[in-house]
């Protein structure tokens, strides 16, 4: 299975460059304003790329689907969405969640510790792709000050669930690949610390 990986379009997706692949997944932050129509216009976009899967989840810019859940949620036609959810593709199992730690006021936020822990406790520990919108604490996660602003407990969880792959994003100069034990890491942000949309999109098979 070959996967597609991006994140952090924030409204200029139609600049990528985008490769051949069977799954797509974009981890959120695919908005500009977190408007609904920001979402049908990205749906539409969603619509215009061959691939037989399409996974979305929301990000921190995503605010309509967080105030709004049922309407905004009901605009993704293209793709399936996956909040604190399971889609199980050729045996595959992917896992979808939009949380990150309290990051100024935007969406989907929770505070660090027990909170984002109750989010996390709900993956099951046979997931093969994990995606979620922000990085594990210390992996592809450090701002331009230099400070690591990953979440520990998802860290955490990645340790016990062992997945093969985990995409993220949010962290726009974390872009990037890495590695915790057997699990591929994917900072998938498209967009770099000044919004340009130049980073390639990352090709896996799994």
């Amino acid at each position: 299975m070959k996967i597609v990986t991006i994140s952090d379009t924030h409204g200029m997706h139609r600049s990528l460059n985008m490769p051949d692949g069977d799954v797509l997944i974009h981890a959120g932050d695919f908005s500009t304003h977190g408007t609904l129509d920001n979402a049908v216009e990205f749906n539409q976009w969603l619509g215009t790329l061959d691939y037989k899967h399409k996974l979305i989840i929301a990000g921190n810019h995503e605010l309509c689907f967080e105030k709004n859940p049922e309407e905004a949620e009901k605009v993704i036609t293209n793709a399936t969405y996956l909040k604190d959810s399971i889609i199980v593709i050729d045996d595959i199992k992917f896992y979808g969640s939009p949380w990150q730690p309290r990051f100024y006021n935007w969406a989907f936020n929770l505070d660090r510790g027990g909170e984002i822990k109750e989010k996390w406790d709900l993956i099951d520990n046979d997931v093969d792709v994990l995606i979620t919108h922000g990085p594990p604490y210390g992996h592809l996660d450090m701002t331009m000050g230099n400070e690591h602003v990953g979440c520990e407990e998802l860290l955490k969880a990645i340790h016990r669930v062992k997945p093969k792959l985990h995409v993220f994003g949010h962290i726009h100069c974390g872009y990037g690949m890495d590695k915790v034990g057997s699990t591929r890491l994917i900072n998938a942000c498209s967009c770099t610390e000044r919004y340009e949309p130049s980073n390639q999109p990352f090709v896996v098979e799994i």
